[in-house]
């Protein structure tokens, strides 16, 4: 599967909220939120349900990941999405391990492997 995903009791403003407060223990910090729902309405379309997409970066793994292969910038930042589904929270990732997967470095593998270790217990944490 290439993503982890989790369901949540908290709306998705809390939910990420609760992430933001969850990222920042591990030194990442979210650089910028986007509101799909108010984006689409800006646009003409509407959309019927909540869905938010963050994007998050440890600069410190970001040096370490573009300096091995500067292609990896194509997944940078890591992207998280929190939405409704069915009345219920979601909030999700593509695993760094899928997408590094694409570039053959046992390097970039390990790191990846680490990185996603790390925003895996950051959800869950947000979601305790």
């Amino acid at each position: 599967m290439f993503n982890f995903t989790v369901e949540t009791a908290a709306t998705p403003e809390q939910a990420i909220a609760d992430l933001t407060e969850s990222l920042k223990v591990e030194g990442f910090g979210v650089l910028w939120e986007l509101d799909m729902r108010g984006k689409l309405a800006e646009k003409g379309v509407e959309f019927d349900r909540d869905y938010y997409i963050i994007e998050v970066c440890n600069p410190a793994e970001a040096k370490r990941v573009l300096t091995e292969n500067p292609l990896v910038g194509y997944f940078l930042p890591c992207k998280m999405a929190i939405y409704e589904e069915n009345g219920k929270t979601k909030m999700g990732m593509p695993k760094p391990t899928v997408l590094m997967g694409n570039i053959e470095s046992k390097a970039l593998m390990e790191i990846a492997s680490n990185i996603e270790k790390r925003l895996i217990a950051c959800i869950e944490n947000a979601v305790k």
